[in-house]
């Protein structure tokens, strides 16, 4: 205990050696023991803790390279190598739990079901002779030194991929997954090894080993959030970049005009794209899009593109290209979306339904599956929609038909139908503190009032309201629980947080949210860590 840089866990390690072994001098009973798998279950529900956090966070790396494979698909695979060296450690840790217990226990015993420990069926809790038998040897050559090649060979890999831009991470993981000699509780240099397993009961050994466990996975969150960051580092300050055209009309009556404006579909206020057609440079209009004009002048199908280019943070130009086609023919009907492509069970969808060359009030629309209105639906950012109708679709799984009719020359013409097909509303994310994962500091935790739910990046002003969730706070094994059947704090709920201290997980879980097609969702739990 007298090396002048200890880690927390080191410490805490330390500690557990020094009572434990007053405690086996006096020779107290095994009821005194039985607390220390106390201390393991405590150990274990936050190690299931951080399981959930970081499948949420892996989950996170399939939607970002799902939605740009060049830009987040190398780190999704760095995430999973991560993944698949800190799964290595844990299940190695993992077997030797088992094997110390079933050594002692006997094969035919409760405490071992399938892969997981029951840490309360173990009997031979002071048991001292296997743990050491297996971990330290009788020649030295126990399975404690493979334990610490593993774990100094986790934390290179994991400071190798930081890749020397985080030294605050690098040294803490330095510090957790030190693997380094040390001095016994006399003050004399001992190996790491039998520093941290000769002669304990096995109750110590078995929490010892689960604390190496949580350091394993808090290590792997770390890096994690790391890589996550590097996604957008050098990259465009946008959720997404798209080049898009958008066409005024996709049809064209012969003798009119076709115009289309094309831009970048999240545009960078500093600077302006520059849009080609061929050997032709749009000119921009206020909105940074290039407005690109072209008389029609014969029937068929035309088609045109150009490339877009955008100097990125990092100095360097990006083209987008992109292409386009439109139709020149005779008087025909456009159903076009004003939203999506897609329609949304239980809400108005806006539709911008135009007959070229006919009056407006000279059009019916009829829908199968859903029905119609006139009601104006507005967008996230509380705009309306520009649309003549909305339809609410009644089926999920059924598509929409809109039916169009006109009367042209005082005769009625029905056009083919327009499909649209009908999804339900995405469930929303709940945050507190604006966050949904990460962390968080202590005194803006204690500040909130309440649990939100958003649906980010989703096209309609649509409001969710949180019914009820449960905070979840655990301390020294014990966990503390309070509910509430509002999307307010309660007073018992802001205590709990108010006992949260830096490096403490904040757990909100059970959170219930109405919809606006007035069905309840029960969203995934937010986790954040007091800074």
């Amino acid at each position: 205990m007298g090396h002048e840089k200890l880690s927390p866990r080191q410490k805490m390690i330390g500690m557990m050696y020094l009572v434990l072994t007053a405690m086996l001098a006096l020779n107290v009973s095994k009821e005194a023991v039985e607390a220390f798998k106390k201390v393991d279950e405590g150990l274990t529900r936050t190690i299931k803790n951080y399981a959930i956090k970081n499948d949420m966070i892996y989950k996170e790396f399939d939607r970002a390279a799902a939605e740009n494979p060049a830009k987040a698909g190398k780190y999704k695979s760095t995430a999973l190598q991560v993944k698949e060296r800190a799964d290595e450690a844990f299940n190695y840790i993992q077997g030797l739990k088992i094997e110390i217990i079933n050594t002692a226990e006997g094969p035919e015993n409760l405490a071992v079901k399938g892969n997981e420990v029951i840490i309360e069926e173990v009997k031979s809790i002071d048991n001292t002779d296997v743990p050491s038998e297996i971990l330290i040897g009788a020649n030295y050559n126990g399975k404690a030194y493979a334990l610490k090649a593993l774990l100094a060979e986790y934390r290179d890999f994991l400071i190798t991929t930081l890749e020397g831009k985080n030294p605050t991470t690098e040294n803490a993981l330095k510090t957790s997954l030190n693997t380094e000699d040390g001095k016994n509780k006399d003050g004399e240099k001992e190996p790491w090894e039998t520093l941290h397993f000769q002669t304990l009961p096995l109750v110590a050994v078995i929490c010892i080993l689960s604390e190496f466990q949580l350091t394993v996975r808090n290590a792997e969150t770390e890096v994690l959030n790391y890589l996550y960051s590097q996604i957008d580092a050098a990259s465009f300050k946008f959720t997404k970049l798209t080049p898009m055209v958008m066409p005024v009309s996709n049809y064209v009556m012969m003798g009119g005009e076709y115009e289309a404006a094309v831009f970048i579909s999240a545009t960078d206020t500093t600077q302006a794209p520059d849009i080609t057609v061929g050997d032709t440079k749009l000119q921009l209009d206020d909105y940074g899009r290039g407005i690109y004009k072209v008389r029609a002048s014969s029937v068929g199908q035309k088609k045109w593109g150009g490339i877009i280019a955008m100097k990125a943070p990092d100095g360097t130009v990006v083209n987008y290209p992109f292409d386009a086609t439109y139709i020149v023919g005779e008087s025909n009907v456009i159903v076009s979306p004003t939203a999506m492509n897609v329609m949304y069970a239980g809400i108005a969808n806006p539709i911008d339904v135009s007959v070229p060359g006919v009056s407006p009030d000279k059009i019916k629309v009829r829908v199968v599956n859903g029905s119609i209105t006139t009601e104006k639906v507005k967008n996230s950012k509380g705009e309306p929609f520009k649309g003549s109708w909305a339809v609410r679709p009644t089926a999920v799984g059924q598509n929409v038909q809109v039916i169009v009719s006109a009367d042209i020359s005082g005769k009625p013409l029905q056009f083919a139908p327009y499909e649209f097909r009908v999804k339900p509303i995405p469930p929303p994310i709940a945050i507190f503190a604006q966050k949904s994962t990460g962390s968080v500091p202590r005194a803006t935790a204690a500040a909130q009032q309440g649990v939100f739910a958003i649906l980010p990046d989703f096209d309609f002003d649509l409001q969710y309201q949180v019914t009820g969730f449960s905070v979840l706070y655990s301390e020294r094994g014990n966990d503390y629980e309070e509910s509430s059947t509002t999307s307010n704090l309660t007073p018992k709920q802001k205590e709990l947080i108010g006992r949260l201290t830096r490096g403490k997980n904040l757990i909100i879980k059970d959170i219930k949210a109405l919809g606006p097609d007035g069905k309840t969702k029960e969203l995934s739990p937010v986790i954040l860590k007091i800074d």
